[in-house]
């Protein structure tokens, strides 16, 4: 039997050939259709039929969470300038060991030029007192 001389009676209506193909492609995919509705309805059913749970705590601790690491940034910050400040107090300490070293070096030569002047002093007063007496012998 070919689909040409196929036929298909429904009430007083008769179709024929192509027609039957037709019909049956549409009434097919429109069954197919509600099916893949009625799958998506029950499946979106299912989902708003789970507990969502309170989530208001783990809102609140986000929140704290990220005011601490804020905090932990510009700590972080203030750091890395304190880091760059000891490191130029470092530099200048450096500078100052060689200052006070050459200071102490000063001051050595300069204890033996104290010692050195009190020692002339007393030479030209004794001088000065032999001076005296060779002026005037008598006194």
């Amino acid at each position: 039997m070919s689909l040409e001389k196929s036929e298909l009676k429904i009430g007083n209506t008769s179709f024929k050939g192509v027609w039957i193909a037709i019909v049956m492609t549409i009434g097919t995919s429109i069954g197919g259709t509600v099916w893949t509705a009625s799958s998506l309805y029950s499946r979106l059913e299912a989902v708003e039929a789970k507990k969502i749970p309170n989530i208001s705590p783990l809102r609140e601790n986000l929140g704290t969470l990220g005011t601490r690491l804020d905090t932990l940034l510009s700590q972080q910050e203030k750091l890395l300038e304190l880091n760059t400040d000891v490191s130029k107090l470092a530099n200048e300490i450096e500078a100052m060991k060689g200052t006070v070293a050459k200071a102490e070096i000063i001051i050595e030569d300069i204890g033996d030029v104290d010692g050195k002047i009190k020692t002339l002093t007393k030479e030209v007063e004794d001088l000065w007192q032999g001076m005296d007496y060779l002026s005037n012998p008598l006194k």
